[in-house]
């Protein structure tokens, strides 16, 4: 289920970032970017290439948001011991299936 989550949020972040890059770069060109006032030390393919995985990220981050609050209480307060394995002053002994 894990991995089914991380799909969820990685591959749509993926495809979103895509299109920014395309949206970003039809207006800006990496040679005229500059970092502090000094032209950029890495060349076009490397300014689309570090852009793309900061939209990347970006995105996912969003994503991953989204995918928290879409959790049930019940899956963000269950207890992940099984209750066999639970020690015996656990606050959750009794309320956690």
């Amino acid at each position: 289920m894990l991995a089914r989550r991380w799909m969820w949020i990685a591959w749509p972040a993926f495809l979103v970032a895509g299109v920014l890059e395309m949206l970003v770069f039809a207006m800006v060109d990496p040679e005229d970017l500059h970092w502090f006032g000094q032209p950029l030390a890495l060349s076009r393919l490397g300014v689309y290439t570090l852009a793309f995985f900061v939209f990347w990220l970006m995105t996912m981050a969003s994503s991953a948001l989204t995918t928290l609050l879409s959790l049930s209480p019940f899956e963000v307060n269950r207890c992940p011991v099984p209750p066999d394995a639970r020690p015996e002053d656990c606050a959750r002994q009794e309320g956690c299936r």
